[in-house]
């Protein structure tokens, strides 16, 4: 009852907010822009005042300038286009000889039988073609003059005054409440930074200022990348539209420069009216697409290389994000409201990421992955998934070690299993899935790194020069068994899963591993373990809630070959203190809490094995790895 009131809560809390961003769009809007333009003209305002100039003079002096050239801009446009617009006509021969051309290519063919077919039709369908005398009638009725007497309606000039100033008050209004907002949010930085941090509670001031900054400092970078980019994007529109040869070229090259802060759609609108006159000039076919080739080749190159590498991840949103709030904020505020779309939603994930309240929308509209590397792993072994694994170990291992990828991603994602099996939400047969799937996938994860290792020169990663690679000339002489390392599960699936992921580790290292189910361990099946030829076993376990099963392990192993090392495999154990006291209660002879300090010290003993008192010190040393 409580979840479901908290739902329908949280959704009356939605509509309202949605609601009321709709119906006060007309103020609302104006502020967005407002904000936007004061981002942006922060870091020239700050320059100043480092400069000694006092803050007044400075924000008068950056916001005069910009609605300077914001104006002369929009002057210069209009001047242009009327310029076109008297040029139009001339283009009219163009065009008429262009579709008179579309129209000969289907005369006599489909096109004209078709008009044919659709004429005689009309008319079957109007009752017929028309008597002459009925059509003489229709004719003269059409002619008969008809009286017209011209009055000039009282206040004539004032309601041609009104119809000539109502179309300019609103944009005249919101360019005056733009930069009464902009000179006031500039003005007023810290004490509006006050405010909201009193706002979002001031209980709480580190990761309020933090959430501030962080967001002040992203939309900045955000909006003055996306001004340099789309001016250079413009320029060079503006130039190459000039050689092709299409009139005004530099006003579609500002328009496709400010069009493209709108996304997805903005360079698709900026391409439609060059290529439209690209049509009306040429009267052939080049130019337009020499029109829209050089539209392609900018915007393949401006967002696929430019911006990735001067923007990179700045934004902080995911693609899906930028479509979803694209689309939403268009719905809610039409086109203004595509400019602001990403503004807006990295505001949104900037708070998700410092406030625990709108988590979820860092969770939903981030660019950091929803789930980590482990748990990426263990989603895929229950969605039986191991193609994705596979590829997400090459992904991995470009950059870190075989024994790297088992401590950072298998061991987690088998501890996150046994946290979920302790709490009974891992059924059985998930688990003997999950066993099964590790098991096919050590061999061909160990496979796609010995390919890594030989395209690239291992010895120049430092992550995998820590462990080396034996050849069987380097293994001592108790070592020169086929397989002389024994790796066993305790007792669960989860155990015989990291048992196989290790035993890979140590052969892809030159040690002959062999690995068997913690089921020859039980008093049926221990007389039919073989453990001629075994050097060392190693006993591995996810579980060390119950270490009962441990000290029954190995005490079956030490009673069938004494003269062999055991060592510990306590993948979970929380310190050293807890592995030694475990060590010292079943008397093994060395224990390990990472996959590849357990390999450092399997590699240390088979080389070392003969020589005579053996040295553990240095082997945990050069262990260390987590």
């Amino acid at each position: 009852m409580g979840s479901s009131s908290s739902t329908l809560n949280a959704m009356l809390i939605t509509v309202i907010i949605v609601a009321t961003l709709y119906l006060a769009r007309e103020v609302l809007l104006p502020i967005g822009l407002a904000c936007i333009l004061g981002f942006m003209l922060a870091p020239p305002v700050r320059m100043l005042q480092n400069r000694r100039v006092p803050r007044g003079l400075a924000v008068a002096a950056v916001v005069l300038l910009t609605f300077f050239a914001i104006f002369a801009l929009g002057s210069f446009m209009a001047r242009e286009v009327s310029r076109l617009a008297k040029d139009l006509p001339r283009y009219e021969a163009t065009i008429s000889a262009k579709i008179d051309r579309l129209q000969g290519v289907g005369t006599g063919g489909t096109l004209e039988r078709a008009q044919q077919v659709l004429v005689d039709l009309s008319k079957q369908l109007g009752g017929g073609p028309q008597k002459p005398s009925e059509e003489a009638a229709v004719q003269e009725e059409q002619t008969a003059a008809i009286p017209v007497e011209v009055r000039e309606p009282r206040g004539a000039p004032l309601r041609l005054l009104s119809k000539l100033i109502d179309p300019l008050l609103g944009p005249l209004a919101t360019t005056a409440i733009i930069i009464v907002f902009v000179i006031f949010i500039l003005m007023m930085r810290e004490d509006l930074r006050d405010r909201l941090i009193r706002l979002a509670g001031s209980t709480d001031i580190p990761h309020t200022t933090a959430a501030i900054d962080d967001a002040a400092r992203r939309l900045s970078r955000l909006f003055l990348a996306q001004l340099a980019i789309n001016t250079g994007f413009g320029i060079l529109v503006g130039l190459g539209l000039a050689v092709i040869g299409i009139p005004s070229p530099f006003v579609w090259g500002v328009l496709a420069g400010i069009l493209r802060f709108i996304p997805f759609i903005g360079p698709i609108l900026g391409l439609i009216f060059p290529v439209a006159l690209s049509v009306s000039v040429d009267p052939g076919w080049s130019m337009m697409v020499w029109t829209i080739a050089l539209f392609l080749g900018l915007e393949i190159i401006t967002g696929q290389i430019i911006e990735p590498v001067i923007q990179g991840h700045s934004t902080g949103l995911s693609p899906v994000a930028v479509v979803v709030a694209a689309t939403f904020w268009a719905w809610l505020w039409g086109p203004v409201g595509l400019v602001l779309a990403v503004p807006l939603t990295v505001i949104l994930v900037v708070l998700g990421r410092h406030v625990d309240a709108l988590k979820f929308f860092d969770v939903l509209l981030g660019d950091k992955p929803a789930l980590s590397e482990a748990e990426g792993f263990y989603q895929r072994m229950l969605a039986r998934d191991p193609i994705e694994a596979i590829e997400q170990a090459k992904s991995y291992m470009t950059t870190h070690s075989l024994s790297g990828y088992c401590d950072e991603v298998v061991r987690p994602a088998l501890m996150l299993a046994q946290k979920d099996a302790e709490r009974g939400v891992l059924e059985d047969d998930k688990k003997i899935h999950m066993r099964e799937t590790v098991e096919a996938l050590s061999a061909d994860i160990a496979h796609e790194h010995w390919l890594a290792c030989k395209e690239a020169d291992m010895s120049t990663t430092t992550s995998a020069a820590k462990l080396p690679v034996l050849d069987a000339g380097q293994l001592a002489r108790s070592w020169q068994s086929p397989k002389p390392l024994l790796v066993i599960g305790a007792r669960t699936e989860l155990d015989q899963a990291a048992a196989a992921m290790f035993s890979t580790l140590v052969e892809m290292h030159g040690i002959p591993a062999r690995v068997e189910r913690a089921e020859m361990l039980t008093a049926c099946n221990i007389g039919n373990l073989d453990l001629s030829g075994v050097a060392l076993m190693c006993v591995s376990s996810v579980d060390m809630r119950t270490p009962a099963h441990i000290h029954f392990a190995a005490r079956r192993l030490k009673s069938r070959a004494p003269r062999a090392k055991l060592l510990l495999g306590l993948w979970s154990a929380k310190d050293d203190e807890a592995g030694a006291e475990l060590k010292n209660a079943v008397g093994a002879d060395d224990f390990a809490r990472s996959f590849h300090q357990a390999a450092a010290i399997i590699l240390q003993e088979a080389t070392t094995a003969d020589q005579e008192p053996r040295t553990k010190a240095p082997a945990r040393a050069s262990a260390a790895h987590t």
